[in-house]
């Protein structure tokens, strides 16, 4: 972003830049893992791309670890390496994202999300 930002108001950002902006305030702190909550829930498809892009890139670069929540299992496929499952706040399985997505073995609850994801 250029220098006229700094005179701007949270609300004169786009929620890209607002996301960008929390990601790079939480990288001061130079950590070894970044808890994102729901990171990309309010972007459109191609700024979710970008933010989705933006965090692989950091995450190589720094050798960052991310612990990564979300209920968009297509973000979760394209940021994830293992996935946990919850349902009513238990973990119901756990494993490498392609097993989950692949061969979930948690016969309910799992393959219903992943149903319910793919008819959306």
């Amino acid at each position: 972003m250029d220098r006229t930002a700094l005179n701007r108001y949270p609300h004169e950002f786009s929620g890209g830049q607002r996301q960008r902006i929390a990601i790079a305030r939480a990288l001061v702190f130079e950590p070894r893992i970044l808890i994102l909550d729901e990171p990309t829930s309010a972007l459109d498809v191609s700024i979710q791309h970008q933010v989705l892009r933006l965090l692989a890139d950091i995450q190589r670069k720094y050798n960052l670890g991310y612990v990564f929540t979300s209920h968009d299992l297509e973000v979760i496929g394209a940021i994830a390496h293992r996935v946990v499952v919850m349902q009513n706040g238990s973990v119901v399985e756990t494993s490498d994202v392609e097993n989950i997505f692949a061969m979930p073995s948690h016969e309910e609850y799992t393959r219903r999300l992943l149903k319910a994801a793919s008819a959306a």
